[in-house]
C-alpha cells in the first residue's frame, strides 16, 4: 500500500499544515506568558448627576483608583445631590386620575339646541350563511353554516367558530347568538 504516492504535493501540504497546527498548540500550552495578574487600567466613572440648579456647570469626572483610603470629599458631594422628580409617586400601583377639561360653549351655539348624545355603534352582523340541514331519525338535527371558505356543521346548543352559539334551528332559518357582543340574529336559508 502506497500512502500519498499518487499526489505528492497534497501530502507535503498536509504535513506542513499538521506541523504548523502542532506548533500553535504547543505555543498555547507550553510557551504561554506568565500568569501574573495585570492591574486593570483606571477607567473614568460616569459623571455624578448634577442638581437641578447646577445645569450648565461642568461636573468633574471621577476616576477609579486603587487607593483604599476613604474620600470624604466625594461622599459629601454625592450627598448634596437632590432628586427632583416629576411628581409621580413610584410606590403607588394606580395612576393619578386624569383631569378632563370641559369644552367651552361657543357663544354662537343656539340656546335650544339639543346636546349631541354619543351612542355606541351597533354590533357587527354575524357573517355566517345557513345553507342546509341534515336530520336522521333518532339523531339531533345538524345544520350547515359557511363563512368564506370554511364550512361548519353544528346542532342546537353548540358553539361555532369559538364565537357563535346555535340557539334554535328550523327548516327555513337558524337563530345564532354572537357570544362576544351578546346579540342574536336570525339567518335565513340561503338559496344557491
Amino acid at each position: 500500500m502506497k500512502l500519498g504516492a499518487e499526489n505528492r504535493t497534497e501530502t507535503i501540504i498536509a504535513a506542513v499544515l499538521g506541523i504548523i497546527a502542532l506548533l500553535m498548540v504547543l505555543r498555547g500550552f507550553v510557551f504561554s506568558p506568565s500568569s501574573k495578574p495585570t492591574p486593570a487600567p483606571a477607567r473614568a466613572a460616569a459623571p455624578a448627576a448634577a442638581p437641578a440648579g447646577n445645569r450648565g456647570k461642568a461636573t468633574p469626572v471621577l476616576t477609579q483608583s486603587l487607593d483604599p483610603r476613604l474620600r470624604l470629599d466625594l461622599l459629601n458631594s454625592s450627598e448634596q445631590v437632590k432628586y427632583v422628580g416629576k411628581g409621580r409617586n413610584i410606590f403607588r400601583a394606580e395612576a393619578e386620575p386624569v383631569k378632563i377639561e370641559q369644552p367651552k360653549v361657543s357663544p354662537f351655539r343656539q340656546k335650544n339646541a339639543e346636546p349631541v348624545v354619543n351612542t355606541p355603534p351597533p354590533p357587527p352582523p354575524i357573517p355566517l350563511k345557513y345553507f342546509g340541514l341534515a336530520s336522521r331519525p333518532g339523531e339531533p338535527t345538524r345544520i350547515f353554516l359557511s363563512e368564506g371558505d370554511s364550512v361548519f356543521v353544528a346542532k342546537e346548543g353548540e358553539i361555532v367558530d369559538r364565537r357563535y352559539k346555535i340557539v334554535h334551528v328550523t327548516p327555513n332559518q337558524v337563530e345564532v347568538e354572537d357570544m362576544l357582543y351578546n346579540n342574536r340574529q336570525s339567518i335565513p336559508l340561503s338559496q344557491g
